[in-house]
């Protein structure tokens, strides 16, 4: 009866402990830690946050597109960046000739009716659109430079955020530069806005 006893009083202090021991905390596989009788609940919980939170930020991005007020200049930007990575070409005008810098504005600008731009850089900044000061440029305003000359012989598209879309010069393709660089800040001469103010009734040649 004594070890009868003693084996019943032993196994009452031993299957706490033994119990303790396998919830014992340990690093999971994947890089969780949690308690292993709690495994499965630790992953669904984190899986939940991770799909939440790809659903918030996916949201916000819809979100934020949504907010996007629609803009006359959305097409011509989508024209000129869908040609980026295209040759530089003198004279050129079209997607399977190349382009030069004027020659890609004047694409880019082909399908709004109000804008008839002429087909040099100098005739552009001369007699068409106003004048847009630096602080205040819009995505679809025209930038002009002076290279190697004092005249304008360089113009781009301004895409917003100091950014701009153009046509470098030979050797090179359709590309995004910044106005921060000191090259361009150097040479930047005007800006002009050509596109009409915003208007219900603005019609868009249809190809």
């Amino acid at each position: 009866m004594h070890s009868f006893f003693k084996t019943w009083l032993t196994l009452c202090l031993l299957l706490p402990l033994a119990a303790h021991a396998t919830n014992r905390e340990q690093r999971l596989p994947n890089g969780y830690v949690g308690y292993t009788a709690n495994a499965t609940a630790v992953r669904s919980n984190k899986s939940a946050v991770k799909s939440r939170a790809v659903r918030n930020n996916h949201s916000a991005a819809v979100k934020q597109v949504a907010q996007m007020p629609a803009s006359q200049s959305s097409d011509v930007l989508s024209r000129a960046v869908n040609q980026l990575g295209t040759p530089y070409r003198w004279g050129g005008s079209t997607p399977g000739k190349g382009f030069d810098c004027s020659g890609l504005v004047k694409y880019a600008f082909n399908d709004i009716d109000e804008v008839d731009l002429p087909r040099t850089s100098n005739a552009m900044a001369s007699g068409h659109g106003v004048k847009v000061e630096r602080d205040q440029l819009k995505p679809g305003d025209l930038l002009f430079f002076n290279i190697r000359s004092r005249r304008v012989n360089h113009v781009a598209i301004y895409l917003g955020n100091d950014r701009f879309i153009h046509a470098p010069r030979t050797g090179k393709n359709v590309t995004i530069d910044t106005l921060n660089k000191p090259y361009w800040k150097k040479h930047y001469v005007v800006a002009k806005r050509v596109l009409p103010k915003e208007s219900p009734q603005l019609r868009l040649a249809k190809r």
